[in-house]
């Protein structure tokens, strides 16, 4: 069976219309959640729920975004690299979405540190858990931005002659490389401590 429209229909009217649906199932989908699992439960008890759960789907979307960049550095690397414009628009929005993440990120920071928080319950407890799992991870974290933004800074630069070039090439996918890295250890450390004593 062909999703190819025929002569007398609009392509665009088929996009649209595609579009239509998921927007309504993405509402509907908003609506069953709203009324099935009431906010405080999705979110939790904490004051700080609400920034904690905009941190956590940044990261969740940023995993998917250095996850896609880490597949274009093999392809980088192996000599077949995918579209210049693939490529572009990847990498401007990882870097976008690194930067928001560790934004958001920093704001959880503040409640962790104030006293009585997760900070002092882990320097009195176990203190090897606060500077392993979050001073260490912090700094991880910081690395994935700058990675991200010369990795999107090179691909928009160079355009079409990164792709001709061995050198530039190998340069990117080692930044996507290492992006997606810095990230994952990031990601699991501090999902780790938000499971061990969350804000």
């Amino acid at each position: 069976m062909s999703l190819k429209p025929g002569p007398d229909v609009d392509a665009r009217e088929v996009q649209w219309s595609l579009l239509l649906v998921i927007a309504l199932l993405g509402v509907l989908g908003v609506i069953i959640t709203w009324f099935t699992a009431p906010l405080e439960r999705l979110l939790g008890e904490s004051a700080y729920a609400l920034e904690a759960a905009i941190h956590g789907v940044l990261a969740g979307v940023l995993m998917v975004a250095v996850t896609i960049g880490l597949f274009q550095a093999a392809r980088l690397f192996s000599g077949h690299p995918p579209g210049i414009r693939e490529l572009q628009v990847g990498s401007a929005v990882t870097a976008m979405l690194t930067l928001l993440t560790i934004i958001a990120g920093n704001r959880i920071y503040i409640p962790y540190r104030a006293s009585g928080g997760p900070r002092t319950y882990f320097l009195e407890h176990a203190p090897e858990v606060h500077k392993i799992f979050f001073e260490f991870k912090e700094f991880m974290a910081l690395f994935a931005l700058p990675l991200a933004v010369c990795a999107a800074y090179l691909l928009w630069r160079y355009g079409e002659a990164a792709m001709q070039r061995r050198d530039l090439r190998t340069t990117i996918a080692a930044l996507l490389l290492l992006l997606w890295f810095y990230f994952l250890v990031a990601f699991g450390l501090g999902a780790a401590i938000t499971k061990l004593k969350p804000v």
